[in-house]
């Protein structure tokens, strides 16, 4: 055997010795083993490395499966789960926000909100209709059978009962009926009552205001009612309610003058109830300001109740009613003649003997001549001033014959016939017709106030104008401090503005029609209406009915209230000058006691004898010291009477007047004197107070003959005296 030849240093490769190998194990491992019977790879396996892959395959595929789930719920049928959860948990009601409140011009509350509780039902949410309709109806007083019928139908929501008291709403909340809940929302009250009513209107069980001022102003009352999404419980019910003041709506403030009201409605009320009128209105203005101060309807209308009313009593007369305004139009036709140069002061106009027939102008279906009439009254030639003062409708008709229709219908639109006043309220234009509708007879009519209509509010619109000197100043109902009254147009002229005043003045002072609304030691300027009444069933002319009528204007030279009065629907012989001018003396002179403004004026029976100066507006300030007659002269005779109820006396009242200005005892009589014991005792005084220097002068007259004839009977009863001792005395001697 040949031996291995080794590799030496030369660089030849030494072959491996294999003569002694390493001994080889005898121990097999599983890397090593090989079966026979499969392919051979070389891939070394490990146990927990496969076993950590098939559990994050694991976890992969359920990651993707949950995935695709949830893409299938949010976005294949997401929508429609979110509304279906929606509607489980979330209830979108409409939030309603707090009406703004309503005052006069001194902040009283005319009109205010209060929350209140409503009942709803979200049908599909009631599990058992029966019991449910058995438990709620009784408590809201609703029939049971038919409010299962409700519950039965297919809705998501129905109101059961809106705005209930708090006991119902408690009892409600008590029954815990899933599906029954309770929504806040807001009841109009008006504290006053009926005071106002027709002005105010009234609110409808949505929040919405119906009629009125209510109605006129609603965007600005309402606030900003809103739809929002609201938790709710298990059982249906919302979690809170939402309640934002932000969205609360406006107050108003009006220029009405609440005690003014209350004065307009008692007179007012006792007019219409003794005359047994349809209806009776008034309206105050203050001329100075041009704003309205009371407006007052009788029957009266409490908002309160509106459901209890029908629409003929809280309609808003004073500005939806149209009606021929009567003889009350003639001041403002005079205006209008003297504004344009038609007449003067000194013309003359023959009245026809109180009938004048017009062969040529035929009315009716009959054809008969178109007469006009001045009640019986026989009068020839007469000035403007005394046509005014016997209302002459003869006079009248001449006036505007001469100025003709297209003078006559430019003035009256200027006036604010014909249109909206623009107060606000809902309100009629009335008709004036166009100037190619106008006939003779419509033109003779309007003279007289007839052939046309006009609303209550556009009369003291025009009067208001002539109690600014000719100036046409916007009429205000809403209270605004910035309103500086610009005049929006000048009418007529000053001096043509006060020759009607004292013309009007003669109506009332004078042998005019007006001699029912005297207020003693007041100028008034005012006129009378009477109006015939147009057939209710659109047939021509007229039928028996009357509407009377007066405004006036206090004080005339410096006017401060315009003031009309309305009284519909008379008998056939009520005249404005018996019925309406009485109606204005007791609201004039109550207005004007109440607000403390005396005129500026001399007073023709209160001056020139005690002191030989007019008597002038005095300070309502006096002070009283205990045990002295205090003085009362030139207060008003609300105050003086205020000043003797604080010393225990009533005082007998002597003439008629707004101010006292004479009293008896004199002032500083001492009224309280003390005993020895230095106790007060009063002393016995006829307390008088006189109003007019004629009750002061009749009331001296009296006394001076009740003196003399006291005297008389004193001198009589001496002589009798005398000549019975002297008989006694001769009876003695026989």
């Amino acid at each position: 055997m040949m031996s291995r030849v080794q590799q030496n240093t030369t660089g030849l490769r030494r072959k491996k010795n294999t003569l002694n190998p390493p001994k080889a194990s005898n121990k097999k491992t599983k890397e090593n083993w090989k079966s026979p019977h499969l392919p051979h790879f070389n891939v070394p396996f490990d146990v927990s490395k496969v076993r950590f892959q098939v559990v994050a395959w694991i976890f992969v595929t359920i990651w993707i499966i949950l995935w695709c789930r949830a893409f299938y719920l949010q976005i294949i049928i997401g929508p429609e789960l979110r509304q279906m959860a929606s509607k489980q948990h979330q209830i979108t009601q409409l939030v309603e926000s707090k009406r703004g409140n309503i005052y006069d011009r001194n902040g009283q509350i005319l009109a205010r909100s209060v929350e209140a509780k409503s009942v709803y039902a979200h049908p599909k949410q009631i599990t058992d209709k029966e019991f449910a309709a058995k438990t709620i109806a009784p408590i809201l007083g609703l029939d049971k059978k038919r409010l299962q019928k409700h519950f039965e139908e297919d809705k998501s929501f129905i109101w059961l009962k809106r705005k209930i008291d708090d006991a119902t709403a408690l009892a409600i909340q008590k029954t815990n009926i899933p599906g029954i809940g309770l929504s806040t929302e807001y009841e109009r009250v008006y504290p006053y009552k009926h005071l106002a009513g027709q002005l105010l209107g009234f609110v409808g069980v949505d929040n919405k205001g119906l009629e009125g001022v209510e109605r006129a102003f609603n965007d600005k009352l309402v606030g900003d009612s809103q739809k929002q999404v609201v938790p709710r419980d298990i059982a249906g019910r919302a979690l809170y309610d939402i309640n934002d003041e932000d969205s609360k709506g406006e107050d108003l403030y009006l220029t009405i003058d609440v005690q003014l009201q209350f004065i307009a409605e008692e007179v007012i009320a006792k007019a219409v109830e003794a005359n047994e009128a349809k209806w009776g209105g008034v309206l105050i203005v203050d001329a100075k300001k041009s704003n309205i101060l009371a407006w007052a309807q009788y029957p009266f209308f409490n908002p309160n109740n509106f459901r209890n009313y029908n629409p003929a009593i809280y309609r808003n007369r004073l500005a939806a009613d149209a009606l021929e305004p009567g003889s009350t139009f003639k001041p403002l036709i005079i205006a209008g003649a003297l504004q344009n140069n038609i007449i003067k002061l000194d013309t003359k106009f023959y009245t026809e003997k109180g009938v004048w027939t017009l062969d040529h102008i035929k009315i009716g279906k009959s054809k008969k001549p178109f007469t006009i009439g001045d009640d019986g009254r026989a009068f020839e030639d007469l000035t403007p001033e005394e046509i005014l003062a016997y209302s002459s409708n003869i006079g009248m008709a001449k006036i505007t014959q001469a100025m003709g229709a297209k003078i006559t219908r430019n003035f009256l639109l200027d006036l604010g016939f014909g249109n909206y006043t623009g107060v606000g309220v809902a309100e009629s234009k009335g008709i004036i017709h166009s100037l190619r509708d106008w006939s003779e007879a419509d033109l003779l009519s309007s003279g007289f106030g007839q052939s046309l209509s006009v609303t209550s509010l556009q009369m003291v619109q025009a009067f208001n104008i002539l109690a600014n000197d000719g100036e046409r100043v916007q009429l205000n109902l809403l209270l605004n401090e910035d309103n500086n009254n610009v005049a929006q147009q000048n009418v007529v002229s000053r001096k043509t503005a006060r020759d009607v005043l004292k013309m009007m003045e003669t109506v009332v002072d004078g042998n005019g029609t007006g001699k029912n609304a005297r207020i003693p030691g007041v100028r008034v300027a005012g006129k009378t209406g009477t109006a015939q009444k147009a057939h209710e069933n659109n047939t021509a002319g007229y039928s028996d009915k009357r509407m009377a009528s007066f405004i006036g204007i206090v004080p005339a030279d410096n006017p401060k209230y315009v003031i009309y009065i309305i009284l519909d629907d008379l008998e056939k012989n009520s005249y404005g000058g018996k019925l309406a001018a009485p109606v204005f003396q007791e609201i004039a002179q109550r207005s004007m006691a109440y607000s403390g403004d005396l005129p500026d004026v001399i007073f023709a029976s209160e001056s020139n004898k005690f002191t030989g100066d007019p008597l002038k507006k005095a300070n309502q300030k006096t002070n009283i010291k205990r045990g002295i007659m205090p003085n009362v002269t030139k207060l008003s005779l609300k105050k003086a009477i205020e000043i003797f109820q604080e010393l225990g006396q009533l005082p007998q009242i002597i003439g008629e007047g707004l101010y006292v200005v004479k009293q008896e005892p004199p002032a500083g009589t001492p009224i309280v004197i003390e005993d020895d014991k230095k106790k007060e005792k009063a002393i016995n005084h006829t307390y008088k107070l006189y109003l007019s220097e004629q009750s002061f002068l009749a009331e001296q007259k009296k006394a001076e003959q009740e003196k003399i004839a006291q005297q008389k009977n004193d001198k009589n009863n001496t002589i009798k005296k005398i000549e019975q001792s002297t008989e006694n005395k001769q009876n003695k001697g026989k």
